[in-house]
């Protein structure tokens, strides 16, 4: 059984950027509060 990726809104993506960044809390704090794990909030190089 394959696992698909959840797809976010490129509005979801900005909204979620700036709370990280304008919270001043940790990352591990705001993934938890939008429901997702903080690897997903974490910038990776394409």
């Amino acid at each position: 059984m394959t696992k698909t990726r959840p797809s976010f809104t490129d509005a979801f993506k900005r909204e979620a950027v700036a709370l990280l960044e304008g919270s001043g809390r940790p990352l591990e704090h705001v993934a938890r509060e939008l429901g997702l794990q903080a690897s997903v909030l974490r910038y990776r190089p394409r």
